[in-house]
């Protein structure tokens, strides 16, 4: 299996799914959009992930490349290929596939509480708990694009995930954070941890270890159904 994925700041990367990868024997590539970036053809890759970053899907006058990225996205969806967006990648395909993304009510930066909608007839649905503590680190959110399945919501974020044409997967929230990463984000975007409702601080972020093996056994999990339908 050939993963290619496209990273949008140094500091946001793989996490727990390179693990997965080579625990697997996948094979990876990567675009890394802030250092000239180069989109392979669609037949060089099976399967596309989108990572996280701190810009927004509509900051192509400052990002330029945003434009073509968001081509690149929409076309790997239009011929099928297994689509995995995270955060801001969930944000870029919901906006590829016509919806809105927009300033949520609050931000919600640490760990949070997701609840599945138990009525889903998607059955990726059934890989999460009814309600789990997950990461997150975002400030816009999306509406549920025409035609896809609304899976998870937090009391804050109403659309916090989505499966679109069974192949095509967004979350809104963080399963791939290790401890490590989630340093690197304080490190690097510590200007946004102030005091808020749904703004944890760095220590109650790190404090709690085994939140990381939680969510990275569901990432795990949503890894496996992905490659099986590939």
């Amino acid at each position: 299996m050939r993963i290619h994925y496209l990273q949008h700041v140094p500091f946001e990367g793989l996490g727990y799914i390179e693990v997965w990868a080579k625990n697997v024997g996948c094979i990876l590539s990567s675009t890394k959009l802030y250092d000239k970036p180069i989109f392979p053809n669609l037949d060089e890759f099976d399967w596309l992930i989108i990572m996280g970053g701190p810009m927004s899907v509509h900051d192509t006058d400052v990002f330029s490349w945003l434009i073509s990225e968001k081509e690149f996205i929409l076309n790997a969806i239009e011929n099928k290929k297994c689509v995995l967006g995270i955060c801001l990648g969930a944000q870029l395909i919901a906006n590829v596939l016509g919806a809105k993304v927009y300033q949520g009510i609050e931000k919600e930066i640490g760990w949070f509480p997701i609840e599945k909608i138990k009525n889903s007839t998607e059955s990726l649905i059934d890989i999460f708990p009814d309600i789990v503590d997950v990461f997150h680190w975002h400030g816009e959110t999306y509406d549920i694009p025409d035609g896809a399945v609304h899976i998870v919501r937090s009391a804050v974020c109403e659309n916090q995930g989505f499966v679109f044409c069974d192949k095509v997967i967004g979350f809104q929230f963080h399963l791939e954070s290790t401890l490590e990463s989630v340093k690197e984000l304080i490190k690097n975007c510590s200007d946004e941890i102030i005091e808020a409702p749904y703004i944890q601080t760095s220590e109650m972020m790190l404090v709690d270890e085994n939140k990381f093996h939680k969510i990275n056994e569901i990432m795990n999990n949503i890894l496996n159904y992905q490659l099986n339908i590939t």
